[in-house]
């Protein structure tokens, strides 16, 4: 079983979050959470909500008890959003552009599969 959740227009670029999301795929839910919650990078914490907001999505279809010891993290990409896009003036009336990206953060999180 497997469930999954989307964190859009989250103003972190692609790049960046990318790094973060290397971190953490093919990791237990716990390990995952707790290597998001001690990075100092901006991006861990748009990505710990999306794998808390999965991890929950599938406790919710589950019918049995409630353990998150053998979720993983099977799936974590990020897609580039939108981008906005204005200039700001600089010396001698030139203008500069200002790129702020944004990303689409998607999370999968299924069982633990017993060998």
């Amino acid at each position: 079983m497997e469930a999954r959740a989307i964190a859009k227009y989250v103003k972190v670029s692609p790049r960046k979050a990318r790094q973060v999301a290397e971190l953490v795929k093919g990791k237990p839910v716990e390990e995952a959470l707790n290597i998001l919650h001690f990075s100092p990078k901006k991006a861990s914490r748009p990505i710990e909500k999306a794998i808390r907001s999965a991890m929950h999505n599938l406790l919710q279809q589950r019918a049995e008890g409630k353990d998150v010891s053998d979720l993983v993290v099977e799936q974590v990409r990020v897609d580039e959003g939108p981008t906005r896009k204005w200039y700001i003036p600089r010396a001698m009336g030139r203008a500069t552009r200002i790129r702020r990206r944004s990303s689409h953060i998607t999370v999968v999180v299924t069982e633990q599969r017993e060998v």
